[in-house]
């Protein structure tokens, strides 16, 4: 017994100035939220009392407990109203951020970093699906999705200045504080100006069996993926991950064959333009979306960069991904999807190159600018057109889960992209110094380069070969 939501009516379709604003600063809350804490971590060790070994779990908790949960947000969006699962998503973010910023020991704030990932798997989805639906497939969508992306690439880039300006002004609660008025904000908003959602269609189940082990099967493995590297693969808790991962992802299998209304719908892997997308969303976030973390390291460990100075140096980035945001969408219009998509790889593998050139003991931030520009652009253009990619083609109904598919891979693919290309680069570490560092730091740079070309490369062929196939 689930809700459905209605189409969005035409006179919505003409004013969608303030709706798209509202879901443009959903992403931005979620972008922020993900990287507003990397360079608060040292004063919440000390504040809080965190091991050297446990304090990674601030940011571990929140990127397992998206991935795990972002399928079932995408089919709660499309199950239960989009609108109604924005407004939830938002005051969950709201309230736990204040509890993160009023909690006094290390477990309350990696519970709060949890509810605050799981919000994170709700609202992705429910703002994206919204997009899909508000907004008609073609170039009003297309630019919509623009928009969005460019809101989620600025708080990426801005998260790391702001959190620089309030922990040094106000210390490390304000990054959670900062959260609460606007996710508020976000959830009246929301109520307000989004369409109602349909009537209860007593007709539709949820697939509760396939919730369960699809949750907990991708929950272990993002863990898996996150602690093993650093842990060890053959520690006990890597294994029983694991292989509890694997049982539950089989049996989630065999549950949605047997399932009268199942999570996914087996007519989604039928669809080839969503396994694509989601192919390119798994690549673009083990490769594109790992550079901050060696570029951080390189800024603040190689040439000590204080938290502020960092988050001055992602303004050139913010600004450059937000520009290729937008320069990814008229591409779309001019050249077709793929094309723009090779494109912007393309492009993107040249700076990532470059920008391991400029890497260097005695460097200058401006030698960096001509990697970091072409990256960026490549990066922007990118994350534009697989959003657009994967949701082309696919009905209403299933916009939710279609989106929240994308964004496992997404989840999944940045952590084990994080995982090989840390270990790629010798185990670097925000405690590691001298002439390793900055080799591994590099090291890591390059095969970024190299992965993004054989994406590029890959989406080519495939190209050419469905061209030429009868």
């Amino acid at each position: 017994m689930m809700f459905t939501t209605e189409s969005a009516k035409d006179p919505l379709r003409k004013s969608v100035g303030l709706p798209l604003l509202v879901l443009a600063l959903g992403q931005l809350v979620i972008s922020l939220d993900y990287n507003i804490v990397y360079v608060a971590l040292p004063d919440i060790g000390v504040g809080l009392g965190f091991s050297d070994h446990d304090l990674q779990w601030v940011v571990s908790a929140y990127v397992v407990a998206t991935g795990g949960f972002l399928l079932l947000g995408g089919r709660a969006a499309d199950l239960l109203g989009r609108r109604r699962m924005f407004v939830v998503a938002a005051l969950l973010y709201a309230g736990s951020s204040l509890v993160g910023g009023l909690a006094q020991t290390p477990g309350v704030l990696v519970a709060v970093r949890a509810l605050q990932g799981i919000g994170g798997s709700l609202l992705f989805p429910a703002t994206l699906s919204l997009i899909t639906t508000l907004y008609e497939e073609g170039p009003d969508r297309n630019r919509a999705l623009a928009v969005w992306g460019a809101a989620g690439a600025g708080g990426l880039c801005f998260g790391s200045l702001l959190g620089g300006v309030l922990v040094e002004a106000y210390g490390w609660p304000s990054v959670f504080f900062v959260n609460v008025p606007v996710a508020g904000a976000l959830a009246v908003a929301g109520w307000l100006l989004f369409p109602a959602d349909g009537p209860w269609d007593r007709s539709r189940h949820f697939d509760v069996a396939g919730a369960l082990t699809a949750t907990g099967g991708i929950t272990l493995l993002v863990f898996l993926l996150v602690q093993a590297p650093a842990e060890g693969w053959d520690t006990p808790a890597a294994l029983v991950s694991a292989v509890l991962s694997v049982c539950l992802l089989t049996l989630f299998a065999v549950v949605e064959r047997r399932s009268r209304d199942p999570l996914v719908p087996a007519r989604l892997f039928a669809h080839r333009g969503l396994l694509a997308a989601m192919g390119v969303t798994a690549l673009f976030s083990a490769t594109f979306s790992s550079v901050p973390y060696f570029l951080t390291l390189y800024l603040q460990t190689v040439h000590g960069y204080r938290a502020v100075a960092t988050g001055l140096a992602f303004l050139v980035p913010a600004v450059v991904v937000a520009v290729g945001t937008q320069a990814g969408e008229r591409a779309v219009s001019a050249f077709g999807m793929r094309r723009m998509l090779v494109g912007g790889m393309t492009l993107g593998a040249a700076g990532a190159a470059a920008l391991g050139v400029a890497l260097t003991s005695d460097g200058s931030y401006p030698s960096l600018l001509p990697g970091i520009v072409l990256l960026g652009l490549g990066q922007g253009a990118a994350w534009t057109g697989m959003w657009i990619a994967a949701s082309a083609g696919v009905a209403p109904g299933d916009q939710g889960v279609a989106s929240g598919m994308a964004s496992t891979t997404l989840q999944v693919g940045g952590a084990v992209g994080l995982a090989v290309l840390v270990a790629l680069a010798g185990g670097v570490g925000q405690n590691a110094s001298g002439p390793g560092l900055l080799d591994g730091i590099r090291t890591a740079v390059f095969a970024i380069a190299g992965g993004i070309g054989c994406g590029a490369l890959a989406l080519l062929a495939l190209h050419r070969a469905t061209s030429t196939s009868p």
